[in-house]
């Protein structure tokens, strides 16, 4: 198993890209909740991200909604299947954690989803951001509130959103 790293830069701030086998296993922001240590990224290379950057920038310019990206998600089984309900959420959408839980059959669940998305390896791409409290308020996010809120409003279109 080789892993491999390389940093861009996005709106809300650096993000690290990792890869393990050339596939992406990472995506963190900086000061991240969970965020590996540096040790473990691998080498600098930027070859395997050159569509990741690519899905990223479009992204980021308004002009793509949904990645389409092969994904080495590494995780507990109820980790990875919490992690598939989020690519689920569409764009500019939000769903609690209780909805989450009920959606995996596990109505009484709700704070396991809620330390499963914190543990999301790739956020951004596998869209943890969406997720909210049962009242519709902003509730943990690894990146930092202010970010999961800036992403939010980013993806429903509100103007003053701190992109630019």
């Amino acid at each position: 198993m080789s892993r491999t790293h390389t940093v861009i830069d996005s709106p809300y701030g650096p993000l690290t890209l990792v890869a393990t086998d050339d596939v992406l296993s990472g995506l963190y922001m900086t000061r991240q909740r969970h965020r590996p240590g540096e040790e473990t990224f691998g080498d600098p290379d930027p070859r395997p991200f050159r569509e990741v950057i690519r899905q990223l920038d479009a992204y980021f310019s308004g002009e793509l909604r949904s990645f389409d990206l092969p994904l080495h998600l590494a995780g507990t089984p109820f980790q990875r299947t919490v992690w598939e309900q989020l690519l689920l959420i569409p764009y500019g959408e939000t769903r609690s954690y209780g909805e989450l839980a009920g959606a995996l059959g596990k109505p009484g669940a709700s704070r396991a989803v809620g330390l499963a998305n914190g543990r999301n390896p790739v956020g951004i791409i596998v869209p943890c951001h969406r997720v909210v409290g049962a009242s519709g308020s902003l509730t943990g996010y690894g990146g930092g509130l202010d970010r999961k809120q800036r992403l939010l409003a980013f993806e429903r279109g509100v103007p003053g959103d701190g992109l630019f």
